[in-house]
């Protein structure tokens, strides 16, 4: 219980310490006042993030993309786990073992980089989904899933008439929703938290994800302070308020999305992992 609780305090602290930033002045945060409480409580930083046309496009962008990868990720690994429960199916163990395989070896940074690059897919929302299109980690836990269910539905459905795609669609994906949903989730996180597939395949500002863009104004700070130090003058810094305040505005959408999933996400992840 101690554990848990020292665990809760460690991931809340700095996140109530981000909203406090974001909602303080900049004088404040400066002088070194603020802790997990806002200092001169403002919204100007929100407004600030909120007129910019490109933080908000952005923003669209990254949800379309989580929605869409999320789903293509989704509709391959189910594609891939059902079939993969079917003892009847020839090479099954083979392919199960090179698919474990690539969770342990892979080709490598540079490698990749000059498939995607002679795939044709650079500055593309492509780039950003094939690649990983499919978690075998995933696959795994969705395959033990679906091995769990009672064989008798299948026989059953079969004898009125089922086929495989009938039975697929019609019994077991309306019985695996748990997993479904938590596994949804975990491909929807990883993607809306992505950025360094980004960093080496996307060089359009059209297409940066929320993640890439939030580096970028990191990246910039930094590189103002710098300038600052060795005696520029006129560098423009980006207050910490605004920083912290587009960290907030990247989160929120993945906060408000997680407690309609969370029945499924305990639920999912021990029956997926535990049975079979």
């Amino acid at each position: 219980m101690l554990f848990i609780i020292g665990v809760a305090i460690t991931c809340l602290v700095p996140f109530l310490y981000m909203i406090a930033l974001s909602l303080s002045s900049n004088n404040a945060i400066i002088s070194q006042k603020v802790s997990l409480w806002p200092v001169e409580f403002t919204l100007e930083t929100y407004k600030t993030i909120l007129s910019d046309v490109d933080m908000i496009y952005t923003l669209g962008y990254t949800i379309v993309l989580t929605i869409l990868y999320t789903i293509i990720c989704m509709f391959l690994t189910i594609c891939a786990a059902y079939p993969l429960t079917k003892k009847r199916l020839k090479g099954r163990d083979f392919v199960l073992t090179i698919l474990v395989i690539t969770m342990y070896f892979s080709g490598g940074l540079i490698p990749s980089y000059i498939l995607v690059k002679n795939l044709d897919l650079m500055n593309s929302m492509w780039s950003l989904i094939l690649p990983g299109a499919m978690s075998v980690f995933n696959l795994i836990i969705l395959k033990t899933f679906f091995a769990s269910l009672p064989e008798s539905l299948e026989e059953s459905a079969s004898i009125d008439g089922c086929n495989e795609l009938g039975i697929l669609f019609r019994i077991i994906l309306p019985l695996s929703m748990p997993s479904i949903a938590t596994l949804s989730l975990f491909y929807a996180v990883d993607r809306w938290n992505g950025f360094q597939d980004a960093l080496f395949y996307i060089t359009d500002k059209n297409l940066y994800p929320m993640q890439l863009k939030l580096y970028q104004i990191i990246t910039a700070n930094q590189q103002l302070d710098t300038q600052q130090g060795e005696g520029s003058v006129g560098a423009f810094i980006v207050p910490e308020s605004l920083k912290a305040a587009s960290v907030m505005f990247a989160t929120v959408p993945i906060l408000v999305v997680y407690p309609k999933l969370q029945k499924y996400f305990v639920e999912g992840v021990m029956t997926g992992a535990i049975k079979g």
